[in-house]
């Protein structure tokens, strides 16, 4: 049975650990262009640096870009029911909520297909 992370820095420590951190940052940079959100997060990142552009980025997309944040949601498959238990009262928070949302999801995929 597997257990997801319960925060962004322990999901990004069993990436690496998992030897499946660039896999993450991969299926993290296709899914963001099938989204038409185009990152190129290098393969180079630091997960803390990964962890601050992730949260920007979903930041910026809230802000100001609302309509493509919610496509980016559906196309990474983020849950519904998740997002809207969130405290949308301060944008920062929320933005770091939904990027700890985000990474989960795609550590998922990657999980599964190494896995399985």
């Amino acid at each position: 049975m597997y257990i997801t992370p319960i925060n962004t820095d322990l999901l990004l420590e069993e990436a690496e650990t998992e030897n499946l951190y660039l896999k993450l940052i991969e299926q993290m940079n296709k899914d963001f262009n099938l989204a038409n959100e185009g990152v190129d997060f290098p393969m180079s990142i630091s997960p803390e640096e990964l962890k601050i552009e992730l949260h920007e980025k979903i930041y910026r997309l809230i802000q100001y870009k609302f309509a493509e944040y919610l496509n980016l949601l559906y196309i990474i498959d983020v849950s519904e029911d998740q997002v809207k238990k969130l405290d949308g009262s301060n944008l920062v928070i929320l933005a770091e909520n939904v990027a700890f949302l985000i990474l989960k999801r795609e550590w998922q995929k990657v999980w599964f297909r190494n896995k399985y």
